[in-house]
């Protein structure tokens, strides 16, 4: 009698998980308009509104006229507060659709913006070289380069921009998130807390008579240090927002 074994099943591994960090991030570049279009938009409008300005003083003042500096660059610093509630609020629903994790989105939408913002920092860097090399476009006219922020270096002035960004950001991620899990009336109370605690710290100040030592502090601190206490910053609340983002619901 003839025994017909079965045949046995050969195990083959199954083909890696896809990295869904990246899916996010293709997830967020989706609305390109968000995260490119919307912040290089803005950066242009204010340089030629800026470029304008200077030209209408500088022809009115003469060949006496002295430099003129601009914080127009600074525009799509606080546009990235925007950017970081729309990221939140347009995109999380969808993610979890997806059945993608709160930290593999929270972590592709943070890359997200930090490319967005080094893209910014690298033209603002460029921006002020060729500013410094052509003494202000050639009328003393400066729109990216202002001394105090580079006085320690381009380096230390383009990771001053990006850091501020990031920062903007993320503390617009975290209303979105804070609207997200509690609603709307929360914001409010959030953001009157943030005011009660600056009205607590500056009656502090004047009870101890330390706005002197404080004036003084303004006065000698150097772009690096607030660099690293926006990067802090960053941290805290990049660290709050996840913990909010935790128990967010999608709708």
């Amino acid at each position: 009698m003839t025994i017909t074994h079965a045949a046995v099943p050969t195990l083959t591994a199954e083909p890696a998980m896809p990295n869904r960090t990246l899916t996010v991030i293709r997830m967020q570049l989706i609305n390109r308009m968000t995260f490119i279009w919307m912040p290089a938009a803005i950066l242009w409008s204010s340089f030629a509104v800026s470029m304008a300005v200077y030209g209408i003083v500088i022809g009115a003042a003469g060949d006496g006229a002295a430099p003129i500096y601009g914080g127009g660059s600074q525009a799509p610093l606080w546009y990235f507060a925007a950017v970081g509630v729309q990221a939140m609020t347009l995109t999380f629903p969808f993610s979890q659709a997806m059945s993608v994790s709160r930290r593999e989105f929270y972590a592709g939408t943070l890359l997200t913006a930090g490319m967005s913002a080094l893209g910014l920092s690298v033209i603002y860097l460029i921006g002020g070289l060729i500013e410094k090399a052509t003494d202000g476009w050639g009328f003393e006219g400066y729109f990216f380069y202002l001394p105090w922020i580079w006085e320690q270096g381009p380096v230390v002035a383009m990771m001053l921009f990006l850091v501020t960004s990031m920062l903007a950001f993320i503390l617009g991620f975290w209303a979105a998130t804070i609207y997200k899990r509690f609603g709307f009336p929360a914001v409010i109370v959030a953001l009157i807390g943030l005011l009660v605690l600056a009205i607590l710290v500056s009656g502090a100040i004047t009870m101890a008579d330390g706005w002197p030592s404080v004036g003084r502090w303004l006065s000698d601190v150097r772009p690096l240090t607030v660099t690293g206490i926006a990067a802090a910053a960053c941290v805290l609340f990049g660290g709050v927002s996840y913990l909010t983002l935790r128990r967010a619901t999608p709708s």
